[in-house]
């Protein structure tokens, strides 16, 4: 029974033993920040103004050089090669850096949602207390009126007790 269990099943990864680990440079997250900076720095005119230099310096040696030393003739195959496979590498690229931007915009949002419900709930415990409050100083100027009133009754009735002939002053 014993040996039973020490067999390993085949439905559960095996614990121990080497494993392949990847390194950090290949991990999702780092991935993710290269194309992020790649796909900034495609966006800016440092990058198109490279790219143009980069075209008319192909092109200009490839139709002004001596023909022995032309790698690229006319119609620039080559360089058609060059600018697809500088495409299809910033295409999925450009995507990835949209998605995670898109990714932060949405935990943003509900962070956002989260925060506008709880200003919310401040703002109305606070008209609670507010209403609360505005009743007790309603109280208070009664409370004070009536003291106001009972003091002028009590003064009329010192003032009628004070006068044993019963004549108004």
């Amino acid at each position: 029974m014993a040996e039973r269990e020490r067999r390993p099943r085949i439905d559960q990864p095996r614990e121990g033993g080497r494993r392949f680990t990847v390194p950090s440079v290949f991990t999702e997250e780092a991935f993710g920040v290269v194309s992020e900076k790649f796909a900034r720095y495609m966006g800016t005119p440092y990058f198109l103004i490279g790219m143009t230099l980069f075209v008319l310096i192909w092109v200009g040696w490839n139709v002004l050089a001596p023909p022995s030393q032309r790698f690229d003739k006319y119609p620039f195959i080559f360089l058609t090669l060059m600018l697809s496979l500088q495409a299809s590498y910033a295409a999925p690229l450009i995507l990835l850096a949209e998605t995670r931007q898109a990714d932060r915009d949405r935990a943003e949002a509900t962070e956002d949602r989260r925060r506008g419900a709880e200003v919310k709930a401040d703002l109305d415990y606070l008209a609670r207390e507010l209403a609360s409050l505005r009743m007790r100083v309603v109280d208070s100027d009664d409370l004070a009126r009536l003291e106001a009133k009972l003091d002028r009754l009590l003064a009329i009735k010192e003032a009628s007790d004070g006068r044993e002939d019963g004549a108004p002053a």
